[in-house]
């Protein structure tokens, strides 16, 4: 794949994010064509998407991250796009960062590559959440991972094919996602990106979230 052959979109999985989503689709668009994938919003989002002038594919009613993206997924595969880049809706990633991911994958040919973030730079409750569960999820996959929350990622084509078979429907997909990686043989890769927080209101349901994670923590050591 090379900058000048490559057909990427920009995939943005959307639930309520209708004040902040306009930036980000605008800065994207400075890059690639976007679709924002709306899981079920009771907001303005899609009306924003639109106005900011994305693709716009929705889903009723909201059925988490997971079914977002693999949704997405379809809608590029069925298109013959080479590779999505994903990136959440909330600010939190740098649309400027785009170029990374495309450098990366001219360069170095990965089916999956992260943006690895600064976990030092994040707020003390999520900096050893995400610290703890990525020691966990390292030991269970037997191989070291920098950063397995990272929304900010490009995915090829046939790595989004092999996705498809996943059953995770929330934020867990995309730990699944770097076991499929690893699991199916294909080429994982990383990139160091900005850490943004700055007050955002976070979807995740903590606790829920957490017993998720330590079941597919589980479920990654036993299949080893």
């Amino acid at each position: 794949m090379t900058l000048e052959t490559a057909n990427i979109l920009i995939l943005i999985p959307a639930y309520n994010e209708a004040p902040r989503l306009q930036a980000v689709v605008q800065a994207s668009l400075q890059h690639l064509p976007v679709l924002v994938v709306d899981d079920g919003s009771t907001d303005d989002t899609v009306e924003v998407a639109r106005s900011a002038g994305a693709e716009v594919l929705q889903q009723f009613p909201n059925q988490g991250k997971g079914a977002a993206l693999r949704a997405g997924f379809r809608w590029a595969l069925e298109r013959e796009y080479a590779a999505v880049i994903t990136l959440d809706a909330d600010g939190q990633h740098d649309p400027e960062e785009i170029s990374l991911f495309l450098d990366a994958v001219i360069g170095r040919q990965g089916d999956l590559i992260i943006g690895g973030r600064d976990f030092s730079q994040m707020p003390f409750a999520r900096r050893w959440a995400n610290t703890l569960g990525t020691w966990l999820f390292s030991w269970a996959l037997g191989q070291r991972v920098l950063d397995n929350q990272s929304g900010y990622r490009l995915i090829s084509r046939r790595l989004m094919d092999y996705a498809l078979q996943s059953i995770e429907e929330g934020f867990e997909c995309e730990v699944e996602m770097i076991v499929d990686c690893v699991r199916g043989g294909f080429k994982m890769d990383w990139v160091e990106i900005r850490t943004i927080y700055a007050g955002e209101s976070s979807h995740i349901q903590p606790f829920k979230h957490t017993v998720k994670f330590l079941k597919l923590v589980v479920r990654t050591r036993q299949s080893r």
